[in-house]
């Protein structure tokens, strides 16, 4: 049986529906939007540790 899977949001959600959740399940950190949780992207930590790392640097503000 597979094993359920425990989402976790910031504690700074403002509520349901507003905020991104994530979560590790067999070896990889699965987000998804709270509004819509059917939608899921699945990647590593390490990728996820360098986007992160990507979004404090400023490598995306030119996108906005």
């Amino acid at each position: 049986m597979p094993k359920e899977i425990t989402w976790q949001k910031s504690s700074f959600s403002q509520g349901a529906g507003e905020c991104v959740e994530i979560a590790a399940a067999s070896g990889k950190i699965l987000i998804r939007e709270s509004d819509s949780p059917e939608n899921i992207v699945a990647t590593s930590h390490e990728r996820l540790g360098a986007f992160i790392l990507a979004i404090k640097a400023g490598e995306f503000d030119d996108l906005l």
